[in-house]
């Protein structure tokens, strides 16, 4: 057999064991893997589609796996689970010929020392190939994909309908997404991508990214939709000191360079402050980088304004990164409130009186996003809440809650390819 399909789905095994087996985030486990780097670019691309498919679906494979396997595969077992679950994401949803799937998946059991379940491979997986569709039934694929904590905690906060909804639209691969520094109509034309109400290109054709038009001279970013909106709603910020806390991976940073702010931006993480100054210098943007603990940073100074797009669960991002839906869970949202309410603590330390404060997470967990920000303003008088206005949200009106505040959902824009679920509020220092 041809060593290059193998070699993808070795890769494949070895991430997705990293992911669900060690908890490590899957793009975390792609870039420390030593041999995913020398795949040529169209088997990454298909490790990439593999791996995203599987924890995509994972619900659904594994209620086709269970019942196909009668002892679980734990301990020494456990790569085999993983061989499987792979196999049957591209026997289910990628329309891999079945005998490429099957023949790569025994391979890779051997390969992996595991002679012993090479039958057990080959004999699930064919069952698949031949029964798949009766295999899956009638099931509904957005309730199975979806873990039961989030799924209840979703039902309690947007209803059973909504929830349906948002669970869907995380089966459907995101399209990409580029904030452009200036010039919005004619980077669209370039890139043969649809301008959206809120200035956002939205492209759906494929292609590396560092190869389109633009890319060289910083002339775009990639950014969700969504994830603008947090740095726009801090309004006119020209000639203004903007910090910009927990900064990297630095969308925010350059939209509000690219404003005419004087930006500060500060992240915890040295390798990603790294990055971020690539980028800003690739776009010919400027801003003074901090690698600091922000709930502990001590400028010496204040800031006109501040913008914390704080840690969170990332539950809003699925669509993009669906490894979260398997990796997180409640307790670790509670542990994120902590650091959140510690952010915004010291956000309010640092901005000026009169001040303006926009606190965003990427979550669809109420008690990351609208508990948090109305605990804040209680607990801080002099901070007041600044209703976003529907013209500032051209296209997304239906995202502004009764408060005044921004909740967009991964189910808004359907028609359009979706986008990441963020709270956002704002609020001044009277």
């Amino acid at each position: 057999m041809d060593a290059t399909p193998l070699a993808s789905r070795r890769a494949a095994l070895d991430v997705l064991a990293a992911c669900l087996d060690k908890g490590q985030p899957l793009d975390d486990a792609l870039s420390r893997h030593q041999g995913f780097a020398g795949l040529d670019p169209r088997d990454r691309a298909f490790v990439r589609l593999l791996l995203a498919t599987t924890l995509r679906r994972l619900g659904e494979i594994e209620e086709v796996l269970a019942n196909l396997v009668e002892r679980p595969l734990e301990g020494a077992n456990a790569a085999g689970r993983q061989i499987l679950r792979l196999g049957a994401a591209q026997l289910l949803f990628l329309g891999t010929p079945p005998h490429a799937a099957v023949d790569t998946s025994v391979r890779l059991a051997e390969d992996a020392r595991l002679p012993h379940l090479k039958g057990l491979t080959n004999a699930v997986l064919r069952r698949i190939s031949r029964d798949g569709s009766a295999l899956m039934g009638d099931r509904d694929p957005a309730r199975l994909n979806t873990p039961q904590w989030l799924w209840e905690s979703w039902v309690e906060a947007y209803g059973e309908e909504e929830t349906h909804a948002i669970a869907a639209a995380h089966l459907i691969e995101a399209p990409l997404d580029l904030t452009p520094r200036s010039n919005a109509d004619f980077w669209a034309g370039q890139l043969e991508a649809e301008k959206l109400p809120t200035g956002t290109l939205r492209r759906f054709g494929g292609g590396a990214i560092t190869e389109l038009p633009g890319f060289a001279e910083g002339a775009w970013w990639v950014q969700d939709a969504a994830a603008t909106l947090p740095a726009r709603l801090l309004g006119d910020i020209a000639g203004k000191s903007v910090a910009d806390l927990c900064a990297a991976p630095g969308g925010k940073t350059m939209q509000l360079c690219a404003a005419g702010a004087n930006v500060t931006a500060v992240d915890i993480s040295a390798r990603r402050m790294t990055r971020l100054g690539e980028n800003l210098a690739r776009a010919g943007l400027a801003a003074e980088l901090v690698t600091a603990d922000a709930s502990k940073w001590a400028p010496g100074r204040t800031f006109d304004a501040l913008l914390l797009d704080a840690p969170c669960s990332g539950t809003g991002t699925l669509r993009r990164h669906p490894d979260i839906a398997w990796l997180k869970d409640e307790e670790d949202v509670g542990r994120l409130t902590l650091t959140q309410d510690r952010l915004l603590l010291r956000a309010t330390e640092l901005l000026k009186p009169g001040g303006t404060l926009v606190y965003a997470v990427c979550s669809l967990q109420e008690d990351e996003g609208p508990a948090r920000f109305d605990a804040l303003l209680g607990r801080d008088k002099r901070l007041r809440r600044q209703p976003v206005e529907l013209a500032e949200l051209p296209g997304l009106e239906a995202a502004i809650t009764t408060e005044g505040d921004v909740r967009t959902l991964p189910s808004m824009w359907s028609d359009r390819g979706g986008l990441d679920g963020f709270f956002i509020g704002r609020a001044v220092l009277t």
